[in-house]
């Protein structure tokens, strides 16, 4: 690929990220006037992205809002702690490195070949939670992206029973903060080759990185296969969770079946809906058409109460 392909591709990327995030950003209301926004750190590509992207939106925003990014330094042996203080030193960006030593926790409580990441997860949600309230946090940004809200959804199903996703924004645990996922509507190969072109000083995981079978990690394979063997198909499975239909469900809680009567008049929901796939849902706005659309998304930023980020990049 020439210089010149290749930085046409990058402002392509650019553009849809920006697009997407966003795009998700108006369909949750998940930024509003004067939030103070904590774009939690890990390290990883996710996190590098999401807070990449929130920077560029947060220069052409119609609303005002802060960023300030959240390390946890866990103490896992060989962890770079210089890495992440110099590279957001040099972004000019307000940030706070957290040290807590959950590593030595979860070595202790968990055997050998077992998954830590639950009790890593719930240690080092609680320790968020805290450090959002000391830097008086309106929203809490983390960095899944479309492909882990996906796996959840498989990993419920499949190992849990429940039919139950990871929501692109909901109320912490505790009830004190609104939780957001502006990645939720861009897919992981996406966020691999922003961080190859941004050259993000990535720091990977020692405490769970190396486990190879988690559950987690099969379904995403299974994911990624099905979507080399099928494009499309993912998106179709994003849209999905968006479009639920509790009366073609099992749920008594949701729908009620026992006290379902018969009407005497066509139902076009009825069983007839199973003789034929339903129709696939128009595909999103291709980049160049994107660009042309912020007028007309600006306009409706009005009627969203102003928790609106512009979708196109310039």
């Amino acid at each position: 690929m020439t210089p010149e392909k290749l930085a046409f591709e990058n402002k392509k990327l650019e553009k849809r990220l920006c697009r997407e995030v966003g795009r998700a950003i108006v369909d949750y209301h998940m930024i509003e006037e004067g939030d103070r926004v904590m774009v939690c750190l890990s390290g990883g590509k996710d996190s590098y992205g999401l807070l990449d992207i929130l920077m560029k939106l947060q220069k052409r925003a119609p609303v005002n809002f802060e960023l300030i990014a959240v390390n946890l330094d866990q103490k896992q042996p060989g962890f770079p702690d210089h890495v992440l203080p110099a590279y957001l030193s040099k972004l000019g960006i307000p940030y706070h490195i957290e040290t807590q030593d959950t590593y030595s926790i979860v070595k202790e409580k968990i055997e050998p070949g077992k998954t830590m990441c639950s009790l890593c997860s719930r240690l080092r949600r609680g320790i968020l939670y805290r450090v959002a309230k000391e830097l008086g946090a309106t929203k809490i940004a983390l960095g899944h992206h479309r492909d882990d809200m996906l796996q959840t959804l498989f990993l419920n199903m499949f190992f849990g029973g429940k039919l139950k996703g990871m929501p692109a924004k909901l109320v912490s645990d505790n009830g004190e903060f609104m939780v957001i996922r502006p990645l939720a509507y861009v897919p992981e190969k996406d966020l691999i080759r922003w961080a190859e072109y941004r050259e993000f000083p990535i720091i990977p995981c020692t405490l769970c990185g190396s486990q190879e079978n988690l559950q987690r990690k099969q379904v995403g394979n299974l994911l990624r296969d099905w979507d080399k063997q099928f494009p499309g198909r993912l998106e179709n499975m994003l849209h999905a969770l968006q479009n639920v239909v509790p009366s073609h469900l099992m749920d008594r809680s949701l729908y009620p079946f026992q006290t379902l009567q018969t009407t005497g008049m066509a139902n076009e929901d009825g069983d007839k809906a199973f003789d034929a796939d339903d129709p696939v849902p128009p595909p999103v706005l291709a980049d160049d058409e994107a660009l042309n659309d912020e007028a007309a998304l600006r306009a409706g930023n009005e009627t969203r109460a102003r928790a609106v980020i512009p979708i196109a990049a310039h």
